[in-house]
């Protein structure tokens, strides 16, 4: 029985040790551009998914970045009226990276 409780207190302690705190997503590292800006200076548009979600989506050029649009509780803003499948705004605004996307 010791064999089992130390073998499941190892399992445990490895699973444990796996949890860290990760890097930080609310910038963006601007490889290609050189620049280094926060996402919240770029301006976000507006994606409609197939189920007519909508999400913020933001695209500098060389990565793409999407959040879930919610509402102040938590839940999500779906049946727009925007198009699906279809991104509206300018999305691309805040890059100095030319896409031809």
């Amino acid at each position: 029985m010791t064999a089992i409780k130390t073998a499941f207190l190892l399992a445990a302690a490895a699973a444990v040790s796996a949890c860290a705190t990760g890097a930080d997503k609310s910038s963006d590292g601007h490889f290609g551009d050189g620049s280094s800006s926060t996402l919240s200076n770029m301006t976000a548009g507006i994606w409609v998914d197939p189920n007519g979600c909508e999400h913020w989506i933001i695209d500098d050029g060389l990565e793409g970045y999407a959040d879930l649009r919610r509402t102040p509780d938590g839940k999500p803003v779906c049946n727009s009226n925007l198009p699906r499948n279809v991104a509206t705004g300018p999305f691309k605004n805040g890059s100095t990276l030319w896409d031809p996307i």
